[in-house]
């Protein structure tokens, strides 16, 4: 699991893995631009189901630049993931450096009313050396 996800967090039964990919086609380095995909998967090792209500992630890029992001779910949806099981999706990252990170946390409210915080672990956003 950690070559997939070399990204672990864990916060109250919830862990969050992340693996990032490069995406070459969908980057433009002669107009500063780099793009990024990123995998996570959520699982609930607790006894009570979760609902991820928001996220929050701080984006910082190779210059030090920090960006702020808060919505509502993740890809649209706020999924309720029950006890035992897990919740995958995939987003992406622009950038106008060619490395930066990621990090943030989900807002997530379980089945007894109690409303918690989990920590997304800092993953590294960096392109590949130019003729790499």
């Amino acid at each position: 699991m950690k070559a997939l996800f070399p990204y672990v967090a864990e916060t109250r039964g919830v862990t969050v893995r992340v693996s990032v990919t490069y995406l070459a086609e969908q980057s433009e380095p002669a107009q500063a631009r780099w793009f990024w995909a990123y995998h996570i998967r959520i699982e609930n090792g607790g006894d009570r189901a979760v609902q991820l209500l928001t996220r929050h992630w701080v984006i910082t890029d190779g210059r030090g630049a920090r960006h702020s992001v808060e919505g509502e779910g993740v890809v649209g949806e706020q999924p309720l993931i029950l006890p035992g099981a897990s919740y995958d999706y995939v987003s992406g990252c622009p950038l106008s450096t060619p490395t930066g990170s990621m990090q943030g946390s989900y807002h997530m409210l379980d089945t007894d009313g109690t409303a918690f915080d989990v920590a997304i672990p800092k993953f590294a956003l960096t392109a590949p050396a130019v003729g790499a």
